[in-house]
């Protein structure tokens, strides 16, 4: 153990000389943010923004998730998922219910009017994931998403 701290401290460079383009948080937030850029105009044609479809996308794969794990899985700060999920709510697409055994939690699910709003958006999504693994083959990106998954197992601090 403490030789392979030894070894990061001996490994830590400066970001100049690592440079952006090496950086991968960098990268990965530069990328996502373009994805984001891209669908952002397509969504506000359907009067939605990306906190929205990110949680329409993930009630579409796992409804019946707690409010707590779905601003694990959406990536969005409980505060800015609870007024998404009020506009949501109001607007149809979702449902809030009362945990059984413990009425502090919620499970939310999604309606089907929720999952028609999300199948309108969907085509949107898949497009901008399509060019952005264009000229990527089969192989590159199964090691891609083996090295994300380690990576999030690295930092991650929930067990989902």
């Amino acid at each position: 153990m403490e030789q392979k701290i030894t070894e990061k401290r001996q490994r830590i460079s400066t970001l100049g000389q690592i440079g952006l383009q090496q950086f991968a948080p960098y990268l990965m937030n530069r990328i996502m943010g373009r994805y984001n850029a891209t669908l952002r105009d397509d969504f506000r044609k359907q009067g939605l923004t990306i906190p929205q479809v990110r949680t329409l996308a993930v009630l579409s794969v796992t409804d019946g998730v707690t409010v707590n794990d779905l601003s694990v899985y959406t990536v969005i700060e409980q505060s800015t998922l609870s007024r998404t999920l009020d506009t949501l709510e109001g607007q149809g697409f979702v449902r809030r219910e009362q945990g059984v055994t413990d009425s502090r939690i919620r499970h939310v699910f999604l309606t089907d009017e929720g999952r028609a709003e999300f199948t309108r958006a969907w085509p949107a999504m898949h497009d901008a994931f399509e060019a952005m693994f264009d000229d990527i083959d089969d192989a590159e990106y199964a090691a891609l998403i083996a090295t994300l998954l380690k990576m999030l197992k690295n930092i991650r601090k929930h067990d989902i």
